[in-house]
């Protein structure tokens, strides 16, 4: 499994600095692969189901040369429910919405990055 958190980093970015951003968007590419290997390889509609856990859903939006956009929530509860572009040349995700301050962004992707290593603790897979 590849992971983030022992890269080894010769600087050290301030928390909501557009650097840290773009280290956080890396964070969500590696930890999307945690749970479906290659996101541009997913069918339209993936679910994953986990005893204990509620149904978590990733909904394929739109395909390009370049990216994928996808929607991950969970059912039935339809939160969190939170639209991500991959950029698969860059091997980056970022969660999408509507503030584009960096501090808006940088909640959003925190809750983005959370979430998704908390769906790999509970075992959640996308085939």
């Amino acid at each position: 499994m590849q992971t983030d958190a022992l890269a080894p980093v010769s600087w050290r970015a301030r928390p909501q600095s557009f650097v840290a951003l773009m280290a956080l968007y890396e964070s969500n590419y590696v930890r999307l692969g945690w749970l479906a290997h290659d996101p541009a390889a997913l069918a339209d509609l993936a679910v994953s189901r986990v005893e204990g856990d509620c149904e978590l859903r990733l909904r394929t939006i739109e395909r390009a040369r370049y990216t994928t956009t996808i929607e991950l929530t969970y059912a039935p509860l339809s939160l969190p429910d939170l639209r991500v572009r991959v950029y698969h040349d860059a091997r980056v995700a970022e969660a999408q919405g509507a503030g584009e301050t960096t501090a808006e962004r940088w909640a959003r992707n925190m809750l983005l990055n959370k979430w998704l290593e908390y769906c790999v603790e509970r075992g959640h897979r996308f085939p």
